[in-house]
């Protein structure tokens, strides 16, 4: 009677080819950057969620605005009050000396936010990509390892000349486990990459919202 042959993740990961052991390597690896993205990038959004609440809540509580400026100071911490720094900061650049203002401080204010919109949008939106490249292409390197592994178990088949179920099974579940391994990579990268990317969407329509809303505060006070 046969042994039985052992099916294990281990197990056929062990028996596979040099080359589909390094394709399962890089598609574990590729997983775990994933999740990693995927945890960093939803603990971040949901803090830059609560800042945005707190700080708009101190925003619109009546307070003047250069007192909260010099509570914040001219770095803060909060996303929304960096923002809100940075078209403060040129407001204050754009006075002179002698309490008039310099033309087109408008304009300036706006560039300012904007920039700094800008910069946050690309600190929020960082790692995105990665995850959009995980969940295109890892499905396809996953399938390479499998046609290799299938290459592989049909010139085995052919050197034994057995076509025996015991004898093909064991080739196939191992060049099969390359596209698993691809699969079980590529659903949860794309999945969250469309949910964080809803979800930094958001975010960055809110800060946009809001230097809007403050140029226009500020276009106000300069106009009269």
């Amino acid at each position: 009677m046969e042994a039985a042959v052992d099916f294990s993740m281990w197990a056929l990961f062990a028996r596979a080819t040099l080359t589909v052991k390094l394709v399962m390597i890089m598609l574990i690896g590729a997983s775990f950057w994933s999740w990693s993205i995927i945890i960093q990038r939803t603990i971040l959004f949901r803090k830059a969620r609560k800042e945005a609440e707190e700080f708009d809540q101190s925003f619109w509580s009546g307070e003047p605005l250069d007192g909260l400026f010099d509570e914040l100071g001219p770095e803060p911490e909060g996303r929304s009050a960096k923002i809100f720094a940075a078209g403060m900061m040129e407001w204050r650049r754009s006075h002179r000396q002698d309490g008039g203002l310099i033309a087109n401080a408008t304009s300036r204010i706006e560039r300012s936010m904007d920039v700094a919109v800008a910069k946050e949008a690309e600190d929020l939106q960082r790692g995105l990509p990665v995850l959009a490249t995980i969940g295109s292409t890892t499905p396809f390197v996953g399938l390479f390892g499998t046609v290799w592994g299938i290459m592989n178990a049909f010139i085995e088949i052919a050197e034994q000349q057995n076509t025996n179920l015991a004898v093909v099974a064991p080739g196939i579940a191992e060049a099969l486990l390359a596209t698993g391994l691809g699969l079980l990579a590529a659903i949860p990268a794309v999945i969250f990459y469309n949910k964080l990317s809803s979800d930094s969407d958001r975010i960055l329509s809110g800060y946009e919202a809001f230097a809007d809303e403050f140029g226009t505060i500020l276009s106000r006070q300069l106009d009269s």
